[in-house]
């Protein structure tokens, strides 16, 4: 089973080494597809030193576009069997990559996510952060008829034959929320896993705003009711 690591970056260059690193050194990945958003701290000179390295294929964006829309370029170049969407901000851990893959492997699931909410280690903080993403799965749920714990996880693996045929539309965070519509509306078989969560403080990072939320909500409505 090849599996292709997807990596939407935008000014990451305190991080961009040690993401890419720890996903060398879970010896899973096949191949690692960087997508860089046009970032402007010196993130783009480290990954072109890079490129071609230990299974590293960047990607570049020539202006700023969002994370979803990095993720979709790296969906489309993406060759393997089974793809992992992992974020470049240290937040989650390529460690639980074997624990995201085994439903795959089992052959119980079509799609995994990694949950922030079943129990796995986390750093205590960012409380309200964490009620406003209950809040966006719990609308979910009512909407698709799910009992998902995380739908705004940034951990989303599944095979390849899940996207083959699904547009997607979203630039920018709501990507999650229009992935999980339409792979619910498909009826692809989605199992959560719990996984170790290390968040940022939004000092420290890029963070979903509030407008990010309207947003999210309005793209449930409306993938729930057209395709």
């Amino acid at each position: 089973m090849k599996i292709s690591v997807v990596i939407p970056v935008f000014n990451e260059v305190d991080n961009i080494r040690e993401i890419l690193k720890r996903v060398k050194a879970s010896k899973l990945a096949s191949e690692i597809v960087v997508v860089d958003d046009n970032s402007q701290d010196g993130t783009r000179d480290v990954l072109k030193k890079l490129n071609g390295k230990g299974g590293i294929r960047l990607v570049l964006h020539e202006k700023n576009q969002g994370k979803g829309a990095a993720v979709r370029t790296g969906l489309q170049s993406a060759r393997g069997d089974v793809i992992i969407i992992q974020d470049a901000d240290l937040e989650y851990s390529p460690r639980d990559y074997q624990t995201l893959l085994q439903p795959i492997k089992d052959g119980i699931a079509d799609v995994v996510y990694g949950s922030r909410f079943l129990g796995g280690p986390r750093r205590a903080v960012m409380f309200w952060h964490m009620i406003a993403n209950q809040m966006l799965t719990f609308m979910t749920n009512i909407l698709y008829d799910a009992i998902l714990s995380d739908m705004e996880t940034g951990y989303k693996v599944f095979r390849r034959d899940v996207i083959d045929g699904m547009t997607l539309r979203s630039d920018r965070f709501d990507f999650e929320p229009e992935f999980t519509a339409k792979v619910l509306k498909r009826h692809h078989r989605i199992y959560e896993v719990p996984i170790s969560f290390n968040p940022r403080d939004y000092s420290e990072g890029k963070k979903i705003k509030l407008q990010d939320a309207f947003i999210a909500v309005w793209t449930l409505l409306k993938y729930r009711f057209i395709d």
